[in-house]
């Protein structure tokens, strides 16, 4: 094992944050050129989500290479942890309403796995 477990979930997030950065300023300027619905764009931040969290758990299945389920379920169940931190100081509303949560934890986590294990 090349690097630490600690710096390679460290890494994953921060890998995992900035492609969500990026990929949100993308689908926002998207959504100001086609005027797209709230459907359409709530649809789109799933996948930049599943597609953030699959580049982490790429990032940190190739780093560990033992076990790689379970550290992509850690790396996407953390970034999810962090989104939910955030969103609940920036909102002063949490814990948010559980139907909006679920599933963008499964596209966290499952993204994330499936990122690890193809690794």
């Amino acid at each position: 094992m090349n690097t630490s477990i600690p710096k390679a979930l460290l890494r994953s997030l921060l890998l995992s944050y900035l492609l969500s950065g990026i990929l949100i300023l993308a689908t926002a300027l998207i959504l100001y050129r086609l005027e797209w619905k709230e459907g359409q764009v709530s649809t789109a931040v799933y996948v930049v989500y599943t597609l953030a969290c699959l580049a982490g758990g790429f990032a940190c299945g190739r780093a560990v290479k033992e076990r790689r389920f379970f550290w992509g379920l850690a790396a996407g169940l953390l970034y999810f942890l962090v989104l939910l931190l955030v969103s609940c100081v920036l909102n002063h509303d949490c814990p948010p309403e559980l139907e909006g949560m679920l599933p963008v934890c499964a596209c966290c986590v499952g993204g994330s796995i499936v990122g690890a294990i193809f690794s």
